[in-house]
């Protein structure tokens, strides 16, 4: 059990000073791309922090001072710091954990089922964790949601599963807040501690003074307070969905430039130098598990009011239909070069859902590969630098020159860096008649028109 500490009847400086001091015990649920990044800005703030992951293997890493998180370098010095000076220690005793914290900060991922019967919320979870959670509260903990969650999921979920179960009262025995994460893979340590201002929300003015103070402590971009836990999940859901439609935007607007034989990119340059437009770039697909997502927990809410949020499920259509958009221009171009679809080699370069990261989750390439097959596409390999984790069935390779030099086809699906800067020198030596189909809009084309023999299409 950790030592009482009150945090509902402490003052904001009081607060501020227990956590410098490290009097302060922080649980945090979740070890992932951001309760990871969080364990560590807590520790840096002067936190102990018990992390608690589901699988032995992850707490195991983190124990021996290691980061299981290759797309966030920023951390290993970190971990290996306040591992070796026994304040930072991983477990998957949840309840355990809850019951030695101050402040129980939870970070589990949160879902949309893709099936045939519609795209249902999976909050289960989350709901796993609140119940182990309730069982280690007690007086004077403060409980802050950072998982990304349908709007009034901490009010009407959350609040009252913690209450049945704990036997306590939000607000008047602990503390219960929401606070979005409001990070990018790559850099999520540097999102929560310097980039952007911290949201918070809470079932009260205690636990929101309780939440602001501690957040004060690590959010160089200060605090911003909302009235309500429900108005900071909605915060959290529009950043993601101002996103999705944006993108939405651009690629219907890419699709049209196609048809007019217009340069969108060259269009898209020219009119963000008038200071109010910003017209994202095309793709294949929106990945990761944020973007695709959260537009559907806007949408399921909405349904409970009997409202239609139009330009929200049509900008996710939009972007669910990319990649079959561009299976379709890979097809065409087949096609027109008289290649055997069936035998066309086809090299696709890039498998993260976002460039110069590893992170596959939810990537368009998944997609993109099954309509490539249903018109009976049969060659594909795969090139990324970064990725780990394979989810097609195709071969994941790292020699970027056999890719290109081996395909009839290649298809730029993920915008790294490496294939601006290393493609125009492989194509400008090839003497083999290649297609490319740039699906990020990555290459320049005055350097890709110096290839004589490759032809070149923008989405």
């Amino acid at each position: 059990m950790a030592r009482m500490i009150d945090l509902l009847a402490l003052s904001e400086n009081d607060i501020k000073e227990h956590l410098r001091k490290g009097l302060l015990t922080v649980a945090v649920f979740g070890l992932g791309h951001v309760g990871l990044p969080l364990a560590c800005a807590w520790l840096r703030a002067g936190a102990k922090v018990i992390g608690v992951a589901k699988t032995n293997k992850k707490v195991s890493i983190i124990n021996k001072g290691e980061n299981p998180l290759i797309d966030e370098l920023s951390l290993t010095s970190i971990i290996r710091k306040y591992v070796m000076e026994k304040k930072f220690k991983a477990t998957t005793n949840g309840e355990e954990a809850a019951k030695q914290a101050h402040v129980i900060l939870i970070a589990v991922p949160t879902h949309v089922k893709w099936n045939k019967t519609g795209k249902p919320i999976d909050l289960s979870i989350l709901v796993n964790v609140l119940r182990t959670v309730a069982k280690g509260l007690s007086k004077g903990k403060l409980v802050i949601v950072e998982s990304t969650v349908p709007p009034g999921t901490t009010l009407n979920l959350a609040k009252p599963l913690l209450e049945k179960i704990s036997g306590l009262k939000a607000e008047k025995d602990f503390g219960l807040a929401y606070s979005p994460e409001r990070i990018m893979a790559g850099h999520a340590l540097q999102d929560i501690e310097e980039n952007y201002p911290k949201i918070v929300g809470a079932v009260g003015p205690r636990s929101l003074k309780a939440a602001k103070a501690l957040y004060e402590v690590i959010a160089k971009k200060g605090v911003i307070t909302l009235s309500s836990t429900t108005a900071a999940e909605f915060e959290k859901v529009a950043e993601g969905i101002y996103r999705d439609v944006n993108i939405a935007l651009a690629n219907e607007l890419a699709k049209l430039a196609k048809l007019l034989n217009v340069d969108f990119e060259e269009v898209r340059r020219a009119a963000n130098s008038q200071p109010y437009c910003h017209l994202h770039k095309p793709g294949i697909g929106v990945g990761g598990s944020c973007i695709p997502v959260y537009p559907y927990f806007a949408l399921h809410v909405a349904l409970k009011y009997n409202l239609d949020l139009t330009l929200t499920r049509i900008a996710r259509m939009i972007n669910e239909t990319m990649p079959e958009y561009v299976a379709n221009i890979a097809i065409k171009a087949l096609e027109k070069a008289k290649i055997d679809i069936e035998k066309a080699k086809i090299g696709i370069l890039g498998l993260a859902f976002r460039g110069n990261i590893s992170d596959t989750r939810l990537t368009p390439v998944i997609d993109l590969v099954q309509h490539l097959e249903s018109y009976g596409v049969r060659n594909i390999v795969i090139h990324d630098p970064y990725a780990q984790d394979n989810p097609t069935k195709y071969p994941l390779v790292r020699d970027i020159e056999k890719v290109v030099l081996s395909s009839d086809l290649i298809i730029i699906a993920t915008d790294h860096n490496m294939y601006a800067e290393e493609l125009p020198k492989l194509l400008s030596n090839t003497s083999k008649k290649l297609v490319i189909v740039d699906g990020r809009n990555v290459l320049q084309i005055r350097k890709v028109s110096r290839a004589k023999n490759v032809t070149y299409i923008r989405i």
